[in-house]
């Protein structure tokens, strides 16, 4: 049997010969065939159509003529036209050309990028349910479905209305696929109440569709971010002088998520008691109530420490009131006795005690010569 399939073959080959051979080539040719638009761009489904003027003049004469997997083309002279009613084929191309007397065939390929906008689009925290907490990193994922081609799609994460990344596609398919897009993110206490959300955009360049097929997550990651307590002063304030008697503030409110809750430690206690404000208040100050006293406030996982020194001081304003009032009595009281010394000067007269004793012992001689 062996000779019989070589005779076979060789009058196959013999018979092959003898049928032109044309090589589709660009380098030869000084006319090439012109498509219009020079990219087509369709919707699968969609309608479409373009024309390929085959040459000017280097092909009159011979064969030209247009290929097409799908729809029908029409000529007019040189001038062929392709035409798709529903466009169903994702991977599809359009040949125009020629053939010339040395067996040559000048042609172009027309390619066509059929496109299919997201199907939908859906974003989550991958692995995880509940709160987030702050400065533990996360995984975004975006999954954009049924969309075509996806190597022309941008997907962009967002917080709010920041951009937080985007993320590309290694894929290279022209027909429909259903792909995740990840972002790792750190979450911050910026993050806690914010929306987060992704945006798919196909790109297809200036003969796609203007503006681009965009489409937004369904629904939105309402983020809980779990951080804090952060003090709303210092950790180490300076130390206090208050007065016996006044009222004494210790403030160390923080912020947190969940709001925090403090406890404080006394002065000579070795318990905490635990309150809902951050703000300690001690009216009519005494010195049992100097010394340190502690506050710390517990939010989460965390808490931050803040240590007040309160010392307490005689108050002194009751003493000096008490002497100026001891004061101004004295005061008066020596006045009065001026002024009642000096009256009685006015109303007696000036007199000396030995003038009194003389005119007495002269009015008794007076008294007994009569």
């Amino acid at each position: 049997m062996f000779p019989a399939d070589l005779f076979l073959f060789l009058s196959l080959l013999l018979t092959l010969t003898d049928v032109p051979v044309f090589a589709c080539s660009q380098e030869p040719c000084s006319d090439l065939p012109v498509f219009t638009p020079s990219t087509l761009v369709v919707k699968y489904g969609d309608s479409t159509s373009a024309t390929c003027v085959a040459c000017k003049d280097a092909c009159l004469g011979y064969k030209y003529d247009l290929e097409v997997p799908i729809g029908t083309r029409s000529a007019n002279g040189t001038t062929l036209t392709w035409t798709v009613s529903n466009m169903t084929q994702w991977e599809t191309s359009a040949i125009c050309y020629y053939n010339t007397d040395s067996h040559q065939q000048c042609c172009v390929v027309h390619h066509v990028t059929v496109y299919q906008p997201p199907e939908s689009v859906s974003i989550s925290i991958a692995n995880h349910t509940g709160p987030m907490f702050e400065d533990e990193e996360y995984t975004l994922q975006c999954i954009v479905r049924n969309v075509a081609p996806v190597q022309n799609l941008t997907v962009t994460f967002y917080r709010g209305l920041r951009v937080l990344g985007i993320a590309t596609s290694n894929t290279r398919t022209s027909k429909p696929v259903t792909e995740m897009f990840t972002l790792n993110i750190n979450a911050s206490k910026d993050d806690d109440g914010v929306k987060l959300r992704c945006q798919a955009e196909l790109e297809l360049g200036p003969d796609g569709p203007q503006p681009p097929p965009i489409m937004t997550s369904e629904e939105e990651v309402d983020a809980t971010v779990y951080y804090g307590p952060y003090l709303q002063g210092s950790a180490n304030p300076q130390p206090m002088t208050i007065i016996e008697g006044s009222t004494l503030y210790l403030n160390c409110s923080a912020v947190g998520n969940p709001p925090p809750s403090y406890a404080w430690t006394l002065p000579n206690s070795n318990s905490s008691t635990i309150y809902t404000d951050g703000v300690l208040t001690v009216t009519s100050v005494g010195f049992e109530h100097g010394g340190q006293y502690i506050c710390k406030a517990t939010s989460n996982r965390n808490t931050a420490t803040v240590n007040f020194s309160v010392d307490v001081q005689v108050n002194v304003i009751p003493y000096i009131i008490i002497g100026a009032v001891v004061l101004s009595v004295l005061t008066c009281c020596l006045v009065f006795m001026v002024y009642v010394h000096y009256y009685k000067q006015k109303r007696m007269g000036q007199y000396n005690l030995k003038d009194v004793f003389r005119f007495h012992a002269r009015h008794i001689a007076m008294s007994n010569e009569g």
